[in-house]
């Protein structure tokens, strides 16, 4: 099971830098207790502050045992080559993952990480055929009043036909629970991503009852 874990700053203090100081020492505990991916999504923060916060969190990182969380930066293909990271989680209304592998070559890169957020089987379609590494599906469940396209569209995106095997890798985003993760897998599911699920600071215990250790 791959576990993907979605930044959100927001709930560790009432001011930026108390917001900075949690997370990248939340950062430190989801790579301590095992994730394989870790998306830093803080896309409201201003270019530089972004890049800063990037090279920060890629250096704790590099120090953590191994194997260690791959870390990806949300949209911003510049900011995760300065910052050192492994690679890039694309939005739907990105670039495709060709072309950003493209630009990670012509920076020198050829090792690079691309994942690619899909909301419809067509999507991840396109997605697969551009070369992304791993696509996040969802929101499954939904949460408050929106709702989910359901486990039936994610047993669908998962099981979808293909001329050539293995498929890409699909992981369920959106409500995903403990309850409800084994669901996701047993509906074809790669692995879980999610933002709330992986900010407790027990998360040590939650990836042990995730992959039922």
């Amino acid at each position: 099971m791959l576990l993907y874990y979605i930044t959100d700053r927001t709930p560790f203090g009432d001011t930026e830098a108390a917001r900075r100081r949690g997370l990248l020492n939340q950062i430190r505990l989801a790579a301590e207790a095992g994730l394989d991916f870790i998306q830093l999504r803080e896309k409201d923060l201003p270019v530089r502050e972004l890049e800063a916060l990037a090279t920060e969190a890629a250096e704790i990182l590099r120090g953590s045992p191994t194997p260690r969380a791959r870390f990806l930066v949300n949209s911003r293909i510049d900011i995760a080559i300065a910052a050192g990271a492994d690679g890039v989680h694309l939005r739907a209304d990105d670039l495709p993952a060709s072309e950003a592998r493209a630009i990670f070559a012509k920076a020198g890169i050829s090792e690079m990480c691309i994942a690619a957020s899909c909301h419809t089987i067509e999507e991840i379609a396109a997605a697969e055929a551009h070369g992304a590494d791993f696509a996040v599906f969802g929101p499954v469940f939904g949460k408050d009043a929106e709702a989910g396209v359901g486990i039936e569209q994610l047993r669908a995106a998962c099981n979808r036909p293909r001329a050539a095997l293995p498929r890409m890798p699909v992981l369920a985003l959106g409500g995903v629970t403990p309850e409800n993760a084994t669901e996701c897998m047993e509906a074809g599911a790669s692995g879980i991503a999610g933002i709330r699920i992986f900010q407790s600071s027990e998360i040590q215990d939650l990836v042990r009852r995730l992959r039922g250790r």
